[in-house]
C-alpha cells in the first residue's frame, strides 16, 4: 500500500445529484474511504402530510424524474393497501407493463450514457459518437422505445398522471400497444448488440461477499410485487419492512444508511438477479451467459452487466404482457374508491433497488404520516464497505488509476442521490 494518498473528488460526474469520494492513506494505513452525500435534504414526507390521497400519489412521483413510475406505483400500492382497494387483472397487467418500460429506459440511460464512457476511458458519451456512432444511436432507439411504451400505458413517462388509485384515468389504445409490441420485437436485435458490445469490454475484477435484498415472487421475476427477501435466507411481508431494515444517520451523508442481517446490504439489478436468477426470461439468461454473469455474483461492478440482462428480460416480458392484454381486450373500468383510516405500505423494485412508500391516512383520506425508504440510501453503507476493501487492493497503482476505479465503482451502483436525501434529523443545541 502507498505510504500516503489523498483523493478528494468533489461532485462526481455522470451520477444524479451531488456526491464526493474521499480516500486517505497515511503511513501505509487506510484512514478513510467513503462516499459523501452532500445534496441538500428534501422533505417529501413533510410535504405529503395533510394532503388528500389523490394529491399524494402525484406528489410522490415528483421525488424523481428518472424513476417517476416507480414512485407512483409505490405510492399507489401503499394507498390502495390502506384503503383495502382490490385491483383488476387488467390494471395489474398494465402497471407491470409500464414498469418494464421504466426499467428499460433507466437501465439504458445508465449503461450507455453514464457507465459506458468509463469502459472506454472517456469523459462522457459525446466522444463515443465518433468512436461508435451506431452504439449511441442504438441507445437512443432503446430509450425512445421505453418512453413510448410508458406513454402508451400511463400517458407519459416523467411524472405520470394517468395512474390513479384503483386503476387508470383513460383507456389504453390497443392499436398503439400492438405497435409497441412490434417495436419490442425489433428491439431484440438492439438488445443483443448491447450484449455483444459489453462482452468485449473489461469489467474490473473485485469481489466482496455481502447481503443482497430484493423482492421475491413465487410465479415470476419480482419487479412490481412480491415479498422482501434477503440472501441470508429470510423472507418478510412488505408491511414488515421496519421490523427488519434499520435506517440510521452517519456524519458524512445527508442520506441515511441502512442495514439488516449484516452491517450493510446491496439492492438493485445485481441483487435481484442473485436472488431471482431462475425466473429470468430465456433472452435474459442467454444474455447473462454471454456476459459471464452467474448467480451468486459478488462483484459490484457487474451491476451494470446485470442491468443489461434486465433490459433483455423486460423486452421479452413486455411482449408477453402486451399479448395477454390484447388477448383479453382493454376495457373501461369504473373507479370506485372509498377513503378510510388506515396504514399501507407499497414495496416495488425501482431500477436502483427495492423502494418503500409507507402512508397513514385518516377517515377523510388525508395523509397523516409518510415514510419513504429509497434504494440509493440503502446502498450507501455497502458502497462504503466496498471502497474500504478495494482501496488497499489497488493502492500500488497510480493516483489517476485509483481515482478512475473509485469513480467507476460508484457509478456501477447507478446512484440517484437527490432521491436518497429525502430526510435528515436535525438536533439544535
Amino acid at each position: 500500500m502507498a505510504d500516503r494518498l489523498n483523493i478528494n473528488i468533489e461532485h462526481l460526474t455522470r451520477v444524479e445529484g451531488h456526491g464526493n469520494i474521499v480516500v486517505n492513506i497515511a503511513e501505509g494505513r487506510l484512514e478513510e474511504a467513503r462516499f459523501e452525500i452532500v445534496e441538500a435534504p428534501r422533505f417529501f414526507e413533510a410535504i405529503l402530510r395533510g394532503r388528500d390521497y389523490e394529491e399524494v400519489v402525484h406528489i410522490a412521483a415528483r421525488v424523481c424524474g428518472i424513476c417517476s413510475i416507480s414512485h407512483s406505483c409505490a405510492a399507489l400500492k401503499a394507498t390502495e393497501a390502506a384503503f383495502g382497494v382490490e385491483l383488476s387483472e387488467q390494471t395489474l397487467l398494465l402497471r407491470r407493463l409500464a414498469y418494464n418500460g421504466e426499467i428499460i429506459g433507466s437501465h439504458v440511460l445508465h449503461v450507455y450514457f453514464l457507465a459506458a464512457p468509463d469502459f472506454f476511458e472517456l469523459p462522457s458519451i459525446f466522444p463515443m459518437i465518433d468512436i461508435d456512432k451506431d452504439a449511441v444511436l442504438r441507445a437512443m432507439r432503446l430509450k425512445k422505445l421505453a418512453y413510448d411504451l410508458c406513454k402508451a400505458v400511463v400517458g407519459r413517462h416523467t411524472h405520470p398522471v394517468a395512474m390513479t388509485v384503483g386503476g387508470f384515468s383513460f383507456v389504453q389504445d390497443e392499436r398503439e400497444l400492438a405497435q409497441i409490441r412490434t417495436r419490442l420485437l425489433d428491439a431484440i436485435e438492439d438488445t443483443k448488440e448491447t450484449v455483444r458490445l459489453f462482452k468485449e469490454l473489461t469489467v474490473p475484477q473485485f469481489e466482496r461477499e455481502t447481503e443482497y435484498v430484493s423482492l421475491k415472487h413465487p410465479d415470476r421475476y419480482a419487479l412490481y410485487d412480491g415479498e422482501i427477501y434477503s440472501s441470508e435466507g429470510e423472507t418478510v411481508e412488505a408491511d414488515q419492512y421496519q421490523e427488519v431494515i434499520e435506517e440510521y444517520v452517519v456524519r458524512h451523508s445527508t442520506a441515511k444508511h441502512a442495514r439488516w442481517h449484516r452491517p450493510e446490504y446491496m439492492v438493485g439489478a445485481l441483487a435481484r438477479i442473485n436472488n431471482n436468477f431462475e425466473q429470468l426470461h430465456p433472452l435474459a439468461k442467454e444474455a447473462a451467459a454471454e456476459l459471464g454473469l452467474t448467480a451468486p455474483c459478488f462483484n459490484p461492478f457487474m451491476n451494470t452487466i446485470a442491468q443489461i440482462v434486465e433490459i433483455a428480460h423486460c423486452v421479452e416480458d413486455s411482449m408477453a404482457l402486451i399479448d395477454a392484454i390484447l388477448q383479453r381486450g382493454v376495457q373501461e373500468e369504473p373507479l370506485q374508491v372509498t377513503p378510510q383510516a388506515g396504514r399501507g405500505v407499497g414495496a416495488i423494485e425501482a431500477p436502483r433497488g427495492i423502494l418503500f412508500h409507507d402512508y397513514e391516512y385518516n377517515e377523510a383520506g388525508k395523509c397523516v404520516s409518510a415514510n419513504l425508504v429509497i434504494p440509493t440510501a440503502q446502498n450507501l453503507a455497502n458502497l462504503d464497505a466496498d471502497m474500504r476493501q478495494m482501496v488497499p487492493q489497488i493502492a500500488t497503482q497510480t493516483k489517476d488509476q485509483i481515482t478512475r476505479q473509485l469513480e467507476m465503482l460508484v457509478r456501477a451502483y447507478d446512484p440517484c442521490i437527490s432521491c436518497a436525501t429525502h430526510r435528515l434529523t436535525v438536533k439544535l443545541s
